[in-house]
């Protein structure tokens, strides 16, 4: 049985932390999510409050005198209750303030009997598991205290068990989990989208003549080839000319290496005459493989077809999956198919191959990070990067932001002068650099103010971050979003997977508009104008791509 006595000192950090828990964080929360993060909060607060405790009495410190002590009771359990109810008083007002800088409607303190339950329930569980290996510890403790000083015996029960605790979580449990879902999810991949349909284009893989078949291009290959703009559509809107847009796709189940998928990338492009066309655009896919049409189709459009974009698969799970697992996948897959491509590309003369420019939104961006600082492109530089919702795990941006101009702010940096990189966060900040000094190679940022996959760092436990700094926040992030140390790490990892269910335009939804501003400033297509990037986005809301 366990005991039902709690630590006073640990009772009081709880409430403490359970109010700091109530803050808001970059996304608005539903009451389940809210309850998630208050449950793990308040056991953070109690394990911290039970530890200082707990080291005070084995420094052997004395005890306040009883009147001081009365005193200071009394005092610190008004300062929590006054923390405690002010929190609680103002949760709905907070949640508000940030679900109308997102659009979302508003909730009412009806949403307090989920948030009460669930953070009970997530509580309750932490607070089980901790006791048992509690008392897992004290039996290890009399065991080895037979043939062991008492502390010393204590030590290695702890120590024992937390290596084990911690073995188990980074090695099976992780393994396991990964190991699941990656069954779960490559079961899916071999589904097909409602409303795709297989193509009969010649200029798309796992089309007639194709070298790559229709059923091993995986789920997002198979919405990637099978949809965009057609000729008819393009022309439509640039007035006539137009070319079928060229897309190549290689996915997992098409070829069983690495190296295999790359050269059957290679040898699409080179079928359906990638390398005659104007821009060339070789993309790095998120988790699952999905290339984001709302990136890719403006592209087409502003060159009149004239183009190909090029991807290949490299996982089945999810991006909030696969920026845990499949970091060393992506930068394998990157550099091999881009060095593969570009080996090809630069024996062609310069005058007679398309512009050569790298794509990719979340882990994609650390793929193309990857490539930009490879050797590959010392001789042959490419034309430009766009990189989207770039994760917090690439060392290039954090790199960029941390030795950004003075006085630009962290979540949309300038640096040095913006001769190579521009940051954005709806593409129009970067219309005034048509006219500068831009050079030949030119790298855009795409990142909203509010995207926890771009602001979520480890360092948030221990250190205030200059995004949340007064002169430094962008729009989407709430006045009265605070630091506090622990909790604010995890509120934005619990922000995470959330970031793509959100509206267009927040978190990690980045907008046509957004998408068509980036590559008409990076590309630069002949005559195109801001009133066309407009009149784009009307044409994609009304096909239905930007939804």
């Amino acid at each position: 049985m366990f005991s039902l006595r709690f630590s006073g000192v640990g009772m009081w950090f709880a409430g403490l932390f359970f109010a700091f828990s109530l803050f808001p964080s970059l996304l608005p929360r539903a009451g389940y999510v809210q309850g998630v993060a208050s449950g793990i909060t308040i056991m953070i607060g109690y394990l911290i409050g039970v530890g200082i405790q707990t080291l005070w009495r084995y420094l052997q410190i004395p005890a306040l005198p009883a009147r001081p002590g009365k005193w200071l009771r009394i005092g610190a359990y008004a300062f929590l209750a006054l923390t405690v109810v002010s929190a609680i008083w103002q949760y709905v007002g907070w949640q508000n303030e940030v679900r109308s800088i997102f659009d979302k409607p508003a909730i009412s303190p009806t949403a307090w009997p989920v948030i009460v339950l669930v953070t009970v329930v997530v509580a309750a569980l932490i607070l089980i598991i901790a006791r048992s290996l509690r008392k897992l510890a004290v039996f290890g403790t009399r065991l080895l205290g037979r043939i062991l000083p008492p502390r010393l015996a204590q030590l290695i029960s702890v120590g024992v068990i937390a290596a084990l605790l911690w073995s188990l979580v980074t090695g099976v449990l992780v393994n396991a989990f990964f190991g699941g879902a990656n069954a779960v999810f490559s079961v899916r991949d071999t589904a097909t989208t409602e409303g795709t349909v297989e193509t009969t284009s010649t200029v798309r893989s796992g089309g007639p003549d194709s070298l790559v078949s229709w059923e091993s291009l995986g789920r997002k290959g198979r919405d990637f080839v099978g949809t965009g703009p057609t000729v008819e559509q393009i022309n439509e809107f640039t007035g006539g000319g137009a070319k079928e847009p060229i897309r190549a796709y290689v996915g997992l189940d098409s070829e069983p290496t690495l190296q295999g998928r790359a050269d059957l990338l290679l040898e699409e492009l080179q079928r359906t005459g990638a390398f005659d066309r104007e821009v060339l655009v070789v993309a790095t896919t998120t988790g699952t493989g999905f290339l984001d049409p709302m990136a890719v189709d403006p592209v087409e459009y502003m060159w009149n077809g004239d183009t190909a974009i090029a991807g290949v698969q490299y996982s089945f799970l999810p991006s909030w999956i696969s920026l845990l697992a499949d970091q060393q996948a992506v930068k394998e897959t990157s550099r091999t198919v881009f060095n593969t491509v570009h080996d090809y590309w630069s024996t062609l003369p310069e005058d007679a191959r398309p512009d050569l420019y790298l794509y990719g939104l979340s882990l994609g961006s650390y793929g193309v990070e990857s490539i930009l600082t490879s050797i590959s492109l010392v001789n042959e530089p490419i034309d430009g990067a766009f990189m989207s919702g770039p994760p917090f795990v690439n060392p290039l941006h954090d790199e960029i932001e941390g030795d950004r101009d003075p006085g630009s702010p962290a979540w949309l940096p300038e640096y040095e002068d913006g001769r190579t990189v521009q940051f954005t966060s709806s593409g129009s900040e970067i219309d005034e650099v048509l006219t500068t000094n831009w050079g030949p190679t030119r790298l855009v940022y795409l990142q909203h103010s509010s995207d926890p996959v771009v602001f979520f760092n480890q360092n948030l436990a221990l250190e205030e971050p200059e995004w949340l700094l007064d002169g430094q926040r962008g729009p989407d992030i709430p006045e009265e979003m605070t630091w506090v140390p622990i909790v604010t790490m995890w509120q934005v990892a619990l922000d995470l997977p959330a970031a793509g269910s959100v509206p267009i335009g927040h978190g990690h939804m980045y907008s046509p508009q957004s998408n068509a501003e980036a590559w008409a400033a990076m590309t630069q297509p002949p005559g195109w104008t801001s009133e066309q990037t407009k009149q784009l986005v009307t044409v994609m809301q009304a096909q239905g791509t930007a939804q």
